[in-house]
C-alpha cells in the first residue's frame, strides 16, 4: 500500500509539473487569444516621459523653462467595446526637476514637482485575432501637479497649475503565448502649463508647452 501511494504521489506531481510547464506564459507553443470585444487587458510598462519643452516664456527676466525627462512604471486598463475599438486609462507619476536657462540672470534653479497624469484613449486595434496587433489612438489627458519644492534659498515659492490637453498614440501589441502580449507604445500629449514663482519680493510667471513624449513597454495580459 505504502508503495502504491509512493507511487501514486510521485505521478502526481509529475502530471501537475508537466501541467505547469504546458500553462508557463513562456510557452509560445500556446495558440494565441487575440483581443475580443467584452475583454480587459491589463499592461504594466516601463515609461520615459520626456518634456520637448516646445514653447516657453519668463516674464521680468526673460529666458526658457527648461523640464527633466524622468523613468517611472505605469499600470493601463484597456475595455475593448468591439474586436477593434477599445478605451485605455493609464496612470503613472513622476517627479521633474525645473529650470529657467538663458535669462538676464543666467541659469536658476526654480525647483521640482511631482505630476499625475491619468490619460484616456479611444483606441482602434489593427488585426486583433493575430500574435502582432498594431493599434493607433487618440484622447485627453489631465495633469495633476502636487509635491511642488522651490529650490532655495533664492527662490522661496513655487506652485504649477493643473492643466487638460489632448494626446495621440501608437503601439503594438504581440501575443506572445496564451493570454499574454508584450507591447511597446508611444504617446504624445499636448500640455500647457504656467508656473509662479517668488524670489524674495520678486514674482514671476512663467508659461510653458512641456508637451511630454511618453515612451513605454511592457507586458500585458488579457482576462
Amino acid at each position: 500500500m505504502k508503495r502504491l501511494l509512493l507511487a501514486s504521489a510521485v505521478l502526481s506531481a509529475m502530471a501537475f509539473a508537466g501541467s505547469a510547464r504546458a500553462q508557463s506564459p513562456f510557452d509560445l507553443s500556446q495558440p494565441p487569444v487575440g483581443k475580443q470585444a467584452g475583454t480587459v487587458m491589463i499592461r504594466v510598462r516601463a515609461i520615459g516621459v520626456i518634456p520637448l519643452d516646445a514653447s516657453s516664456s519668463v516674464s521680468g527676466i526673460g529666458g526658457h523653462i527648461s523640464t527633466t525627462a524622468q523613468a517611472a512604471p505605469e499600470i493601463d486598463g484597456s475595455y475593448f467595446l468591439t474586436d477593434n475599438i477599445a478605451v485605455e486609462l493609464i496612470a503613472a507619476t513622476t517627479r521633474h526637476s525645473l529650470s529657467a536657462t538663458g535669462t538676464g540672470v543666467g541659469k536658476v534653479d526654480v525647483g521640482s514637482t511631482w505630476v499625475l497624469p491619468p490619460t484616456l484613449t479611444l483606441q482602434y486595434h489593427f488585426m486583433p485575432a493575430q500574435r502582432i496587433s498594431p493599434y493607433v489612438g487618440a484622447g485627453i489627458n489631465a495633469s495633476f501637479f502636487y509635491g511642488t519644492r522651490a529650490a532655495g534659498p533664492t527662490v522661496t515659492h513655487l506652485s504649477v497649475n493643473d492643466s487638460w490637453g489632448p494626446a495621440i498614440q501608437a503601439g503594438v501589441d504581440y501575443n506572445f503565448s496564451g493570454h499574454w502580449f508584450a507591447n511597446i507604445d508611444v504617446k504624445q500629449i499636448f500640455l500647457n502649463t504656467a508656473a509662479h514663482v517668488s524670489a524674495g519680493a520678486i514674482h514671476i510667471k512663467a508659461k510653458d508647452s512641456l508637451d511630454p513624449l511618453v515612451i513605454g513597454a511592457g507586458l500585458g495580459y488579457r482576462f
